[in-house]
Order: C-alpha cells, then sequence, then structure tokens
C-alpha cells in the first residue's frame, strides 16, 4: 500500500500516528522552523513517542555517522516516521540506513508498522550522473543512478517496490513540509560533511575520494571541494581534465580530521562559475583517471568498486576503458535511469541529463 499526502503530518489521521506507539528515524533537518520543534516532540507531547532514532555524534568522515536502530527496537511500533535531508546520492549514509530500516521492516512481515516520510526538497536538485548498479554494490542500495535526481520520499517509494515490501508507505508531500517552504534544503546541513551550498553538487562525484588515499577536503571547511594529499604537487603547468563552467585553483590545506589529519596536503579547489552545472561523478572519474597516471603513489581503496559499483566506470579509472566509451556507457544509462524513475516521480518537475 502507498499513499502520496498532501496535508502536513501533525495533520493526518490515522489511527496509528495519534494513538499507536510512534517511533522518528530523524536528523537535524527534521526541525519545523514555524512551530520550532522537531518532527519527534509532535508525538512526544502527544504522549505516543515509543522510540527515537537519530544520528550518532561521529559523521565527519564519510561511512562513519549513521542512524542505529535493533529489529527489537522497531518491533511492536505501530508507525515510524521517517525526516532525513537526502543529499541527492545513493550512497549518502543517512539514506542508506533508512534503506536498511526498510529491509529490517520487511522481515516483521505482518508484524511491520506502517512508515510514513516526511518528504524534503532533493538539494542536488533533479539533475542526473551515473548509472545504475550494475555490479556488487553496498548493501541496502536502490537500483539507482549515482545522482539520481530524486527526492527521498521518490527513492523510498522505488526501494519499496523493488524489495517487495507489503508494509504500508506514506510520503507526506514537501509541498506541505515547513521546512520545504521557508528555508532552502541545504540550510540546516545534512550530515556534519556537508555544511553548504554547492557541497551537493559535489557529493556525487567525490564522495567517492573516501575510497582512495587522496582525501576530498574532509577536516576542513570545503568538503568535496578540496581533494588533496601530501603527494600531490600542482602547478600551472599541470594538464587537469577541467570541464567548461569549472575551475581548478591550486592550494594547500591541512585537515583537522578523517586521513591526514594534522599534515599538509597541497591539492586544489574545484570552484563552479556562476549558473555552471556540474557533472560531479564523470569529473571525478576524468581526475582519478589522471591521479593514477600522474601519480605511482595513488590507490583505489577499500570500497571504491563496491561503491562505484559499474565495471565500465571502473575500468576506465584503472586505464582499460577509452573517455569516449566511458563517456557513451553513462549517457546511456543515465537515459535509462530517467525512463524508469519517472514511474516514482511525485512532483511536476522531470529529472534530466546535464548535457
Amino acid at each position: 500500500m502507498f499513499s502520496f499526502r498532501t496535508t502536513p503530518l501533525e495533520d493526518q489521521m490515522d489511527k496509528a500516528l495519534a494513538e499507536g506507539r510512534v517511533g522518528c528515524f530523524c536528523t537535524q533537518g527534521s526541525w519545523d522552523p514555524d512551530k520550532g520543534r522537531y518532527v519527534y516532540e509532535i508525538f512526544r507531547e502527544r504522549g505516543n513517542l515509543a522510540a527515537l532514532f537519530m544520528p550518532d555524534e561521529r559523521g565527519k568522515v564519510p561511512g562513519t555517522g549513521h542512524i542505529s536502530f535493533s529489529l527489537e527496537e522497531v518491533r511492536g511500533l505501530d508507525a515510524v516516521v521517517v525526516e532525513v535531508q537526502d543529499a541527492g546520492s545513493r550512497y549518502f549514509n543517512y539514506s542508506g540506513d533508512l534503506f536498511r530500516l526498510m529491509d529490517l521492516m520487511k522481515s516483521l512481515e505482518d508484524d511491520a508498522p506502517s512508515i510514513y516520510i516526511v518528504d524534503h526538497v532533493n538539494p542536488a536538485g533533479r539533475a542526473v550522473e551515473g548509472t545504475m548498479p550494475s555490479s556488487p554494490g553496498e548493501p541496502h542500495m536502490p537500483k539507482a543512478a549515482h545522482r539520481h535526481g530524486l527526492t527521498l520520499g521518490e527513492l523510498a517509494n522505488l526501494y519499496h517496490s523493488e524489495i517487495g515490501a507489503k508494509y504500508p508507505l506514506h510520503v507526506i508531500s514537501a509541498s506541505v513540509t515547513a521546512a520545504g517552504k521557508q528555508i532552502m534544503p541545504w540550510t540546516i546541513p545534512p550530515a556534519p560533511d556537508i555544511p553548504g551550498l554547492f557541497t551537493c553538487d559535489m557529493y556525487s562525484g567525490g564522495v567517492l575520494w573516501s575510497c582512495t588515499n587522496i582525501t576530498p577536503g574532509i577536516g576542513t571547511a570545503r568538503p568535496y571541494e578540496f581533494i588533496g594529499a601530501p603527494f600531490v604537487k600542482t602547478g600551472s603547468y599541470e594538464p587537469l581534465p577541467v570541464p567548461a563552467g569549472v575551475l581548478m585553483r591550486p592550494c594547500t590545506f591541512t585537515p583537522f580530521c578523517g586521513r591526514y589529519a594534522g599534515e599538509e596536503c597541497s591539492g586544489y579547489q574545484i570552484i563552479l562559475e556562476p549558473g555552471a552545472e556540474y557533472h560531479s561523478l564523470m569529473h571525478t572519474l576524468h581526475l582519478m583517471r589522471y591521479f593514477r597516471e600522474r601519480y605511482s603513489r595513488f590507490e583505489l581503496e577499500g570500497e571504491f568498486a563496491s561503491r562505484l559499483a559499474d565495471p565500465v566506470l571502473f575500468s576506465y579509472v584503472e586505464g582499460t576503458c577509452t573517455a569516449g566509451e566511458m563517456r557513451d556507457h553513462v549517457k546511456v544509462e543515465e537515459q535509462k535511469w530517467i525512463r524508469k524513475a519517472k514511474k516514482y516521480l511525485l512532483y511536476d518537475d522531470q529529472p534530466y541529463r546535464i548535457k
């Protein structure tokens, strides 16, 4: 069962919300600027808040901050209210935690609670980048493009269908969510490593650097805008791949946490010119290919292949696929994803490719 609701959460008359045991699965973005309260305070005031799931205190480094929960904490709930500001990429930690929750709820079968998602505008917009997973990917990952162009409610609707879940899924429209009407979606940082206006435009490709020995500026004021390492050498002679509308400023920075904490790194700040549309994934792969050919010390690490989840893109970074082959592959796959995504759209504006 699926429904799309066009009145605010607190106006919903469902018995599960009014009288049942409610769990709230949320982040700091669940603050209502109109009422000056967080979503869970609605149910605390009603006296039926039974569980609260929020991020732990880590999270400055990608892969470390999560929303924890257990089967026993979810069992016995009548409703789970979700309000998470997604970052627009399929591997965003807190969205992945939601999909993990949805998988767990499926295991409860007829005893699973209903799930209510208070939707938000996607801060990365409707632009699409990359491919759907075609090789073993990270667990609880929807079959969506790297930058999916959907809201979290739309993506959860897709995932609910993909896993064959039977429990009710209800999405509260972003157009009636106070945060969506009164403040921009990046005003309250979606996560500690996503501090500002441009971060989500950089995230879909930039977070892949975390699976290499080049840091994407984690532990600086500009994560995913800075890239570098102690072994990188910068200079005006460097033939860096730079797409139209993008500037690469040579710079140094010293992260205060994460990889190379306390060490000076040389690298670049990625600067977008006003109005430029940035294909972060494509640019990141071009840069990785460049660094691999330029520096013998450059390494792909850990979960890079599973996060990328595409053998063609991986082979391009490894040097066994041409730029033209990679570009053609991405174009075809983005078109496939847009056709698939249309089935799950809840709003009038449409996902589109960056040309």
